[in-house]
């Protein structure tokens, strides 16, 4: 496949910048009036992917909520990452895999080797095992044209005991960008590896000039606004891929308010970077 960056660039130019996860935690699947079983989680799959899949540049199911419920869950999550490629839209699973050796080696075969019936656009995997132990699946990920998103800096308030502890004269988080931007060098465009910098940090002071995608959750409700956004991405707003789910899923589960929840937030994002 041509590679993962190029592939994002081209579908934020046709669909606009933003991502939106498919998050069907068991509050969610109440609120949309489904059971907390494969049946209702088939059911709000469908429905997103129905809504969203022809018109959100990526889709971001979260994988911990499908395999809750088993090798049931995992089917639906099977069928949901092929029908929305097939619909167009990327997919980056968040699995936030993180091991050594044969064991990534792995993760690599089930989530970016390309005859795998899990096979996504591009997987988040978690580099605090150190950053070369995610090489195998960096590379096979290079090979099969897939894109990794690094963790750096996250959105969750315990992060930072770990992100922000300084070393080699920075911090952590800054010495995983580092690493992300030397995955990138020359690349004409964008790059295939990114980064998970948060867009509800109060402020950032690393390097993001990582020649890869940005991706920024934590926009909504989770406290991050297009605001943080415009302030801490500038200079590097060309990388940003904003993230969304709760504020875009809690307009279903009527298909036609939750594609126009998410076309009103694609909107708001390009008033952002167009301005």
């Amino acid at each position: 496949m041509e590679p993962f960056g190029a592939r994002l660039r081209q579908a934020i130019e046709r669909r606009g910048r933003l991502c939106v996860g498919v998050d069907p935690h068991p509050a969610l699947l109440a609120r949309w009036g489904l059971a907390d079983d494969p049946v209702g989680l088939d059911a709000f799959a469908s429905t997103c992917v129905e809504a969203l899949a022809d018109h959100v540049a990526v889709l971001k199911p979260q994988s911990a909520f499908f395999e809750r419920h088993g090798s049931a869950g995992i089917a639906v999550l099977e069928r949901l990452i092929a029908t929305a490629r097939a619909r167009g839209a990327l997919v980056l699973l968040d699995v936030k895999r993180a091991d050594i050796g044969s064991t990534m080696q792995g993760y690599a075969d089930a989530y970016v080797d390309q005859e795998s019936a899990l096979a996504a656009d591009a997987v988040t995997v978690n580099p605090f095992l150190g950053f070369e132990s995610l090489r195998p699946l960096l590379d096979t990920a290079r090979r099969q044209g897939a894109g990794v998103f690094v963790l750096a800096l996250t959105s969750n308030p315990e992060g930072g005991e770990i992100q922000q502890a300084r070393a080699s004269g920075g911090s952590v988080a800054a010495a995983v960008l580092l690493s992300v931007a030397a995955e990138n060098s020359g690349v004409t465009g964008l790059g295939s590896v990114g980064a998970v910098v948060a867009a509800n940090l109060p402020e950032i002071h690393e390097d993001l000039a990582v020649n890869g995608p940005l991706l920024a959750p934590g926009l909504g409700a989770q406290g991050g606004t297009l605001d943080d956004i415009r302030r801490n991405f500038a200079g590097v707003a060309h990388l940003v891929l904003p993230a969304t789910s709760r504020d875009v899923l809690r307009a279903g589960p009527d298909v036609t308010a939750l594609r126009e929840s998410a076309l009103r937030t694609i909107d708001a994002v390009g008033d952002v970077f167009d301005g």
